[in-house]
């Protein structure tokens, strides 16, 4: 759950756009595939999420503008029926 470096510039449009928005809150959702160990699964995908929300925290936004919820695999946003899903 640590963020990569192609990702950072993709989150610092979003503190443009959260610092242009003050009255913008956002919801941070994680998600993970339906593979391995549920538990093991479900800490990863909060990991995530948090791992953003830290992120954005650090570059100035309020920790009251941003929820992050962890989906797992309640929420897929894809189907993981297949490899490529």
């Amino acid at each position: 759950f640590q963020l990569k470096d192609e990702s950072t510039a993709e989150l610092n449009r979003l503190v443009k756009v959260l610092q242009e928005n003050a009255g913008l809150n956002i919801e941070i959702g994680g998600h993970t595939d339906a593979v391995g160990n549920e538990q093991k699964n479900i800490q990863l995908f909060q990991n995530r999420a948090d791992a953003v929300k830290n992120y954005l925290v650090t570059k100035g936004i309020s920790n009251s503008r941003l929820t992050s919820k962890g989906y797992g695999k309640s929420k897929p946003v894809a189907s993981n029926s297949t490899e490529q899903g």
